[in-house]
């Protein structure tokens, strides 16, 4: 069996994005579609369903790395602001975003909260996390 850590994450994480739409815990608020990822950006995601890919790629990344918070998931989806002739400089990520794809994961019950340790993967998340890496190929 091939672990989460070693399938190729695009296909794990866009596999995990289509079961995560049939959820119904996890329908995206209403203020997805206006809503900017970062201060980076300059326009939002062009994808319709970017809220489930990004909620699949953070429930990957809490699998990965248990006890990661909500400041590192900024820091890791924050990118470089394009400022004209100024130099470019490293922002951080939309905090409200990740906040609420947390939020979510955890209404489904495939992560929890320690008590500020940070967010860890239950033993539902870990299954349905392997269930799906099995069947990506």
């Amino acid at each position: 069996m091939v672990s989460v850590s070693e399938a190729n994450p695009e296909k794990v994480i866009m596999a995990t994005a289509k079961e995560l739409e049939k959820i119904k815990e996890m329908q995206p608020p209403e203020w997805v579609k206006y809503v900017k990822t970062g201060v980076h950006k300059e326009r939002p995601p062009q994808q319709e369903n970017w809220w489930f890919i990004r909620a699949a790629a953070v429930l990957r990344k809490v699998y990965l790395n248990p006890g990661i918070g909500v400041a590192r998931l900024r820091k890791e989806y924050g990118g470089r602001k394009n400022r004209g002739h100024q130099p470019e400089h490293k922002y951080r990520g939309s905090g409200s975003v990740i906040r609420k794809v947390l939020q979510a994961l955890e209404k489904s019950g495939f992560i929890k909260t320690e008590n500020r340790k940070g967010r860890f993967i239950t033993p539902k998340g870990q299954s349905f996390l392997h269930k799906i890496t099995k069947s990506v190929k």
